[in-house]
């Protein structure tokens, strides 16, 4: 999931959106194990790298599996968990567990993962330093300046022992939760898309998977320290309404999106700006 992680009101560009969803649909008024196997599963999927990843498995494996996918891409966050709560989606794949909680909270949906697919990982790059211990009193480090990031990219920091951050800080963890800043880091905020352009003013910056590989930053080896997807709660989810975990075609989704053929094709496809989480 990209930077855009604060849920709005719904435009009238995600409104058509969802009504182009609702008037493709093919059968997503079934519900959980009742639902017809042989009717296509409409999902909701972000262009990249999600839909991409859902027709490698369309292309690849979901005939030989018995399933027809529908994909419909969104380039919207709100759009997907609309559609899929109001029916005309039967699932999506755009977000992480954090947006979807506070998506649900806020918009009184009732929208679960199902499991858990790939991490787009933050990472910190520079051009002025080869490891994060050579940044140097005062220096200048750029995080992104909303909510979620921002939090993910202090983790990152505190994780590699560059900042102490407040007990207790969680995801949305802000610069005025860092309680240990031995090397009397400057923080400057930005908004994510602008953070690789700054890397030439600050000495390092703390970059999204996918604006680093829009770049031509490559994450697996440009990084200085990269976020690991294991356990990681900002790994991209395959989700559907509550009570709809157990539709057979989302449960042969699930099992596809986890084999080892969709492992590969990530990992040969993406360069470390995506990693699987499984």
């Amino acid at each position: 999931m990209r930077n855009v992680l604060k849920t709005t009101a719904l435009t009238a560009t995600a409104a058509g959106l969802a009504l182009t969803l609702a008037a493709c649909s093919s059968g997503s008024s079934d519900s959980g194990a009742s639902a017809d196997p042989n009717k296509a599963l409409v999902v909701a999927a972000s262009p990249t790298p999600h839909a991409q990843i859902l027709k490698f498995v369309q292309d690849n494996l979901a005939a030989k599996a018995g399933l027809k996918l529908d994909i419909k891409e969104v380039t919207d966050y709100v759009t997907p968990n609309t559609s899929v709560q109001d029916g005309s989606a039967d699932a999506n794949y755009f977000q992480h567990q954090p947006y979807l909680d506070d998506f649900n909270k806020k918009n009184g949906t009732n929208i679960v993962s199902v499991e858990a697919v790939h991490l787009e990982p933050l990472g910190v790059y520079s051009k002025k330093v080869k490891s994060v211990g050579e940044l140097k009193d005062g220096a200048q480090v750029a995080v992104p300046n909303d909510a979620t990031n921002e939090g993910r990219a202090l983790k990152l920091l505190a994780d590699n022992g560059v900042i102490t951050l407040k007990a207790g800080a969680g995801t949305t963890a802000t610069v005025q939760d860092v309680t240990g800043n031995p090397k009397n880091l400057k923080f400057k905020e930005l908004e994510a898309a602008q953070l690789p352009r700054a890397l030439d003013d600050v000495d390092a910056a703390v970059i999204n998977g996918n604006y680093a590989l829009g770049a031509n930053l490559k994450p697996a080896t440009d990084a200085l320290v990269l976020e690991k997807a294991e356990g990681n709660p900002y790994a991209n989810i395959l989700a559907v309404k509550k009570g709809h975990e157990n539709d057979p075609r989302v449960q042969k989704l699930a099992e596809l999106l986890h084999s080892d053929e969709v492992k590969k094709y990530i990992n040969d496809n993406f360069q470390g700006a995506v990693i699987p989480a499984f």
